[in-house]
């Protein structure tokens, strides 16, 4: 992928670890320059230091509508444009809806649905002077909802459909707008929420492919770097997540409920008494930082 993004400057939400890491290494791989916004200004300054002049920092939640304008703005200024965007930033929470705390709900929302309208709203303006390209990461949720994760199924979902809409009104603009669907990365989220919850474990292996696999994070920067370059409207991680999106009616319809109904069953009431147990709903790796007033 040498010299396919010579010129090209993106810009990474959730830049610190992961996926949006792994994008920016690959968009600079691939000669381009990366503006790495997100929490966690160590980890931001020290990918930033690796990838050298090619890349520059800013912290920014996704929570703060002004903090991001701010980074975006300084980005674009730093390099000069911005002509991709990748809206990652976000999170999962664990729980029911009858037992998650209102606060950790809401904040799920707040980032995956209105950090990506955020990051949206105030990059628009530079990608319409280059004629640009956002991809919005959703999931393998946005179609198949999973006890337990209620707010992370709705804040993707959510994201689907914003990133549709957005897509119909920059058209005249001339920004494409591409929809990324991973199904389980190997990322913190994953591996944590496996050894936190071993119901979940369970769950997973009891759900049929692509939502019982894990893909590796090189192997969805790799899908996600050829959808940039291609700019693709949508771009399935592993590629088997299409099939979810072709079967998303009969997923969701009477014939399926009473598999569901069954798994269900058996896995809830042990999901709750591990969140119980558990005393928190996110993973240990959630940034507590809390947006400005």
């Amino acid at each position: 992928m040498a010299d396919t993004f010579a010129g090209k400057v993106a810009l990474v939400t959730g830049a610190a670890r992961g996926i949006g890491a792994g994008v920016a290494r690959g968009f600079v791989e691939g000669g381009g320059r990366v503006a790495l916004v997100g929490l966690e200004p160590e980890m931001l300054a020290e990918l930033a230091d690796e990838l050298g002049d090619a890349a520059a920092w800013w912290e920014a939640d996704v929570r703060d509508s002004a903090a991001v304008k701010t980074a975006v703005d300084a980005a674009a200024a730093h390099f000069g444009r911005i002509d991709f965007v990748l809206a990652n930033a976000g999170i999962a929470s664990y729980g029911t809806v009858r037992q998650i705390d209102d606060t950790a709900f809401e904040r799920v929302v707040d980032i995956n649905i209105n950090g990506v309208f955020r990051t949206l709203k105030h990059t628009t303006p530079h990608l319409a002077t280059t004629h640009g390209y956002a991809l919005v990461v959703a999931s393998l949720a946005s179609f198949t909802a999973l006890a337990g994760l209620a707010s992370y199924n709705a804040s993707k979902a959510g994201a689907e459909s914003l990133a549709l809409a957005y897509k119909q009104e920059v058209a005249h603009l001339g920004i494409d707008v591409g929809i990324c669907h991973p199904s389980w990365i190997d990322t913190d989220i994953v591996r944590n929420a496996e050894k936190d919850l071993p119901s979940f474990r369970e769950v997973r292996q009891k759900l049929p492919y692509p939502a019982n696999s894990t893909t590796s994070v090189e192997d969805c920067v790799a899908l996600i770097l050829r959808g940039f370059a291609k700019r693709k409207s949508r771009v399935y991680v592993p590629k088997g997540v299409m099939l979810a999106s072709w079967t998303k009616a009969l997923t969701n319809s009477p014939v399926a409920w009473p598999v569901l109904r069954r798994i269900a069953k058996k896995t809830v009431p042990g999901l709750e008494r591990e969140v119980d147990a558990l005393g928190r709903f996110h993973h240990s790796h959630v940034p507590e930082t809390k947006p400005a007033d």
